[in-house]
């Protein structure tokens, strides 16, 4: 009876184990994104008041912030989920074999709810009101293959770098692309969903109109898909690791 006992307790165990680590990880996910959040808006809003009226000077300024913060962000909360703080990401991930459905559907909810607070959290910081839709309006066939390129290019920098061996570079690559894709795309690269729908709700100089923002998060999904495609064939052995950077595999279980 003990060993029966034992061994219905134990499968039990195992689900446990595997919710806590899966809220765990979602938890890093939530809390990375709101503050990635955070520093997108918070910097925008701080480059205006700094440089009224200097559109390339504000832009510079929020770049350096969202690229080193990220860094920051990548280095913190890779170790526990990854660090991927994009729901595309977390496609890339799924699509390769890493991470379950029922871990993406958890990742990819946490990464947008932790996206609004982060906005709502920037706009109090400010003194504005905790949720101002935005009215910049990005809408434009231009824009759009600039979301495409920018969130392509972004998973193509992270596959790359698995696939290379050097997972310790990834935090510094995606860092370091970010801030480039801010100045080289139309769009000044959002190339993230989450991140999108966050902007949405400061209308500050970061901030995206809600009517813009589904073609937005259409470009990100395809640019997604296509840089899957390609990694598949310029890296026919691409393991199908934990992206951005190499973290416990239980969840995957």
């Amino acid at each position: 009876m003990l060993r029966d006992g034992a061994r219905i307790r134990s499968p039990l165990l195992r689900l446990t184990r595997l919710d806590r680590d899966l809220a765990r990880r979602a938890t890093a996910e939530a809390v990375g994104t709101a503050l990635l959040v955070a520093i997108v808006v918070g910097s925008g809003i701080y480059a205006q008041r700094l440089s009224p009226g200097d559109i390339g000077l504000q832009l510079l300024e929020n770049s350096i912030a969202t690229g080193a913060g990220l860094i920051a962000l990548i280095l913190a909360f890779g170790s526990v989920s990854g660090a991927h703080l994009n729901p595309v990401v977390s496609l890339a991930d799924r699509l390769l074999g890493g991470i379950t459905n029922r871990a993406l559907g958890a990742y990819v909810v946490a990464q947008v709810v932790g996206a609004c607070a982060g906005a709502v959290v920037a706009n109090l910081m400010f003194d504005l009101d905790p949720v101002t839709w935005s009215t910049h309006r990005r809408s434009s066939g231009g824009m759009w293959l600039g979301e495409v390129v920018a969130t392509f290019g972004l998973l193509i920098v992270i596959l790359g770098v698995v696939r290379s061996g050097r997972s310790a570079s990834a935090p510094f690559a995606v860092g370091g692309y970010i801030a480039a894709a801010y100045w080289f795309t139309s769009s000044t690269s959002f190339a993230n969903p989450a991140v999108t729908v966050g902007r949405m709700l400061s209308d500050t100089f970061a901030g995206i109109e809600p009517s813009s923002a589904p073609a937005f998060v259409v470009a990100q999904v395809g640019g997604g898909i296509l840089a899957v495609l390609l990694a598949r064939f310029l890296y026919p052995d691409l393991p199908a690791d934990r992206l951005v950077v190499p973290h416990d595999r239980s969840a995957a279980a």
